[in-house]
C-alpha cells in the first residue's frame, strides 16, 4: 500500500498537508472522501490504525453535527461510524495513512511532520 490521503480540497488544512506531501516528493493517492466515502469497514479500520474513537475526530461543528445531535450521542463506536459514514463531512480531515499501516489526521504542522520524518 502506498500513502494515501484524504482530502477535501476546499479545506485550508487539507490543502496544506497535501502541499507539505508534495513538496517531500511522497508518492500518494488522493482520495476525496466527500465524493467517495469510505465504508463502515473502511473508517473502522482507520480509526483504529489512528488510535482513535470516532468521536475524537468527529467535526462536531458542522451542521448535521448539531442537527443530528452528535455531541450527546451515546458513545457506540459501530453508530458513530454508521452515521460518520452516512455523512462524510463530520470526519476530521485531512487523513494521511502511510504505506506502513500508520495514520494520522494531519490538521497540524507537527502531525504532517510525523509522516514526513518517516516516509
Amino acid at each position: 500500500m502506498t500513502t494515501e490521503i484524504w482530502h477535501n480540497p476546499r479545506c485550508s488544512k487539507s490543502r496544506t498537508a497535501k502541499a507539505a506531501l508534495d513538496e517531500a516528493g511522497i508518492a500518494y493517492t488522493e482520495r476525496r472522501y466527500l465524493d467517495d466515502p469510505p465504508t463502515a469497514e473502511e473508517l473502522d479500520a482507520v480509526l483504529t490504525r489512528i488510535g482513535a474513537e470516532p468521536w475524537e475526530v468527529a467535526r462536531l461543528n458542522e451542521p448535521v453535527a448539531k442537527e443530528l445531535d452528535l455531541k450527546n450521542m451515546e458513545r457506540d463506536r459501530a453508530r458513530w461510524i454508521e452515521v460518520m459514514v452516512a455523512n462524510p463531512v463530520l470526519i476530521q480531515r485531512p487523513i494521511v495513512l502511510t504505506g506502513d499501516g500508520r495514520a494520522v489526521v494531519a490538521r497540524d504542522p507537527e502531525s504532517v511532520r510525523r509522516v514526513l520524518d518517516s516516509e
